[in-house]
């Protein structure tokens, strides 16, 4: 699974692209390259957070899920979808302490790791990372709050039409990023069922709001959508 490649090209390309490291010098930068490794994900590994509480990883390629699971009932509730140039765990960095997440790679997924003591040394030697860090966490606590808002007030349709704007790329008005996840994952996304997504996405088709293909979905009518993520009714009206 972990492949050495401390210095190489691909490593100092992904820390030169990290909002972490921008702006750094270029000695700074291939002493801080030389700190990692590569490591590979074949699709569907999964780890837990305690197994991962020593390393500080940062995504070159590939979508990794971040999810908590309900043992009793199998239920899933996926926090962050992370992508390239995302890092993680941000809170065991700035916190020693564990929570119970767990990390699945929903394709091949490749990514730097370096021991996350030798990530806590360069938060005292560049106190500039410290900055960086506050927007990508502020990032992550507005997806949660925005969740806990939605799950509280909207009905299904609008939290699935909300997902769906949210992952639309707003140069291209092309669906990315969630375009091929199963109806389970996009559920996990929203905290419903696969049952419960299929049938709405169903009923989005039959309304011309998107196309459906195998693995594949695509909005073919972005005002409908808009129409549906803002018009649904409030759960307490």
């Amino acid at each position: 699974m972990n492949q050495k490649g401390k210095g190489n090209a691909l490593g100092l390309k992904t820390i030169e692209n990290s909002i972490l490291f921008k702006d750094f010098d270029k000695e700074s930068l291939l002493l801080i390259a030389s700190q990692f490794i590569i490591e590979k994900w074949p699709a569907h590994t999964c780890s837990s957070c305690y197994q991962l509480r020593h390393k500080f990883h940062i995504i070159i390629s590939g979508r990794l899920k971040v999810f908590k699971t309900d043992k009793r009932t199998g239920r899933e509730f996926t926090l962050f979808l992370l992508r390239k140039n995302d890092f993680f765990d941000v809170i065991t960095l700035i916190e020693d302490c564990s929570h119970k997440l767990y990390y699945e790679s929903l394709e091949d997924v490749k990514m730097l790791s370096t021991p996350i003591l030798i990530v806590r040394r360069w938060l005292i030697k560049y106190p500039i990372l410290n900055q960086r860090l506050l927007p990508y966490l502020g990032k992550q606590l507005l997806n949660i709050e925005e969740y806990a808002v939605n799950h509280t007030l909207l009905e299904i349709p609008a939290r699935l039409a909300s997902l769906i704007l949210k992952n639309i790329n707003q140069e291209s008005k092309k669906l990315e990023f969630i375009n091929d996840l199963s109806n389970e994952e996009i559920a996990n996304l929203i905290g419903s069922t696969r049952a419960v997504v299929n049938r709405h996405f169903q009923e989005f088709k039959h309304e011309g709001i998107l196309k459906l293909g195998r693995k594949k979905m695509e909005v073919i009518n972005l005002t409908l959508l808009i129409k549906k993520a803002t018009n649904s009714k409030n759960l307490f009206n």
